[in-house]
C-alpha cells in the first residue's frame, strides 16, 4: 500500500501571518517607489497612494474571502480553478509565478544596491538569493522568525525617517499644493498609483500559505486586513514626510529618496540607518516572495499545470523544496541578466492580472461564502484594469509575450494528454 504524500504543516498563527505579509509589503518599494511616483504625478503622488490603497483593499477583501472558503496553498491559482475554471486558475498561477519571480530579482538587486558598490551588486544579489533560499529550505517557522526580525528593523528605520524629516524644521507644507512641477494630470496620478501598488502587493503571500496557518478560515482574513492596514499607514507617513522635505521636483529625481530626505532635513546621522533599513527591507521581501512562489508552484504542479516533480514536499522540513530551489535558480538567472526597472515593470503586469482574476473569482462566490459586498470586487476589477493600462508599454508587451507562452505551453500539454 502506497503511503500518502507528506503535507505541509500548520504552524503559523495570526501574528506570524501578519509578519510575513508585512515582510512582503514593507519591502524595498517604500525606499524607492516614491521617486518614480513623484516623477509621474508630482505632489499628486499622495492621491496615487490613496488610489493604490483602495485597489489594494478591494483585492485584499477578495483574497480574504476566497482564502476562508479554500484554505489551501496556491492562492488565486486555486480560487480561479474552483470558481471560474481550470484555465482561469492557470492564468492566475502563471501570472503570479512569472510576476513575483521578476519581483524576487528586483528585491535581490535592491539589497545589493544598498549594500555594495555597483561592480559587486550582481554577485552580492546572487549570494542573497542563495542564503535566503537556504533559510526557507529549513522550514516555514524559520522563515517567519527571520522575517519578524527584518520587519522590526525596517519599521525602526522608517520611524527614524519620519522623525528626522518632521523634527528637522525644514518640512514645507506648501509643497503639497505646488503646481510648478509638471505632471501628466489624471494619467500621471494613475501611473503613480500603479507604481505604488507594486509595493502594496505582498498580502497575497498570506493567502498562498493557507495550508500552513492554524485555523485558516479565521486567521487568513484577519492577517490580510491587519497587514494591509499597517502598510497603508506606514506608506502614508513616510511618503508625506519625504514630500514635505524634498518637494515633488527633488523627490522625482532622487535615486535614494529616503536617504536624501533625511539628509535634506539636516539629519545626516540618519543616513546609515536608512541604508541599513533599505537592505533589510529588500531581504524581508525576498524571503517572503520565495516562500509564496514556492507554494503556488507546488499547487500548480499538483494539478499538472507545471511539471509534477515540483509538487514534492520535503519529508523532514515539510516545505516544497523542489519548487523553492527551482524558483531560486530562475531568480539567480534573472539577477545576472535584467535591470531593476525592467524587473519591476514586468512584475507589476503579472501581479495586477493575478488580482484581476482574484476579484472575478470572489465576485462569483455564493452568499453563504460572502464576507464583503460584491461592489468591492467590481472596484477591484476596474482598478486592476486601469492600473495595467498605465504601465509602460514595454512592460505590457513583455508581459503579454510571456503570458501567451504560458497559454501555449498548457494548450500543448492538454492536447498531448488527450491524445494518449
Amino acid at each position: 500500500m502506497t503511503e500518502p504524500a507528506p503535507r505541509l504543516a500548520r504552524r503559523l498563527g495570526t501574528a506570524d501571518a501578519v509578519v510575513l505579509g508585512l515582510g512582503s509589503m514593507i519591502g524595498a518599494g517604500v525606499f524607492s517607489a516614491f521617486a518614480p511616483a513623484a516623477a509621474a504625478a508630482g505632489a499628486g503622488l499622495l492621491i496615487g497612494l490613496a488610489i493604490a490603497a483602495v485597489v489594494a483593499y478591494c483585492n485584499a477583501t477578495a483574497s480574504a474571502q476566497l482564502a476562508a472558503a479554500y484554505p489551501t496553498s496556491g492562492g488565486t491559482y486555486v480560487y480561479g480553478r474552483e470558481r471560474l475554471g481550470p484555465w482561469w486558475g492557470f492564468l492566475a498561477g502563471w501570472c503570479f509565478v512569472i510576476g513575483k519571480t521578476a519581483s524576487c530579482a528586483a528585491m535581490a538587486l535592491t539589497v545589493a544596491a544598498y549594500a555594495v558598490p555597483p561592480a559587486w551588486q550582481r554577485p552580492v544579489a546572487v549570494v542573497a538569493v542563495l542564503g535566503l533560499a537556504a533559510v526557507g529550505y529549513r522550514g516555514v517557522t524559520r522563515t517567519a522568525r527571520l522575517t519578524r526580525i527584518l520587519v522590526v528593523a525596517v519599521l525602526a528605520a522608517l520611524a527614524v525617517v519620519v522623525i528626522a524629516c518632521l523634527a528637522g524644521g525644514r518640512a514645507d507644507p506648501a509643497v503639497l499644493t505646488d503646481v510648478r512641477h509638471p505632471s501628466r494630470g489624471v494619467y500621471g496620478v494613475l501611473q503613480s498609483a500603479g507604481l505604488l501598488f507594486f509595493a502594496f502587493a505582498g498580502y497575497a503571500r498570506i493567502a498562498t500559505m493557507g495550508e500552513e496557518v492554524r485555523d485558516p478560515r479565521r486567521t487568513i482574513p484577519r492577517a490580510i486586513t491587519l497587514a494591509l492596514a499597517v502598510a497603508v499607514a506606514v506608506y502614508a507617513l513616510v511618503g508625506t514626510s519625504a514630500l514635505l522635505v524634498l518637494g515633488p521636483a527633488r523627490l522625482a529625481v532622487s535615486a535614494a529618496p529616503l536617504a536624501d530626505a533625511v539628509r535634506a532635513a539636516g539629519s545626516p546621522w540618519a543616513v546609515p540607518v536608512v541604508v541599513a533599513g533599505g537592505a533589510a527591507a529588500a531581504l524581508g521581501a525576498l524571503l517572503a516572495l520565495i516562500a509564496g512562489i514556492g507554494r503556488t508552484t507546488l499547487a500548480m504542479a499538483r494539478t499538472g499545470d507545471l511539471p509534477r516533480p515540483l509538487a514534492a514536499v520535503h519529508p523532514r522540513y515539510r516545505i516544497p523544496h523542489r519548487a523553492e530551489l527551482t524558483v531560486a535558480t530562475v531568480v539567480i538567472l534573472l539577477v545576472c541578466t535584467v535591470d531593476l526597472r525592467g524587473a519591476i515593470g514586468f512584475s507589476s503586469f503579472g501581479v495586477l492580472l493575478y488580482y484581476l482574476i482574484a476579484n472575478l473569482s470572489a465576485f462569483s462566490q455564493p452568499s453563504d461564502q460572502r464576507r464583503y459586498p460584491r461592489w468591492l470586487q467590481i472596484i477591484g476589477v476596474a482598478g486592476c484594469v486601469v492600473l495595467v493600462v498605465t504601465l509602460p508599454w514595454t512592460s505590457v508587451l513583455a508581459g503579454i509575450g510571456v503570458l501567451v507562452a504560458g497559454i501555449l505551453y498548457r494548450a500543448v500539454r492538454l492536447r498531448r494528454s488527450a491524445g494518449r
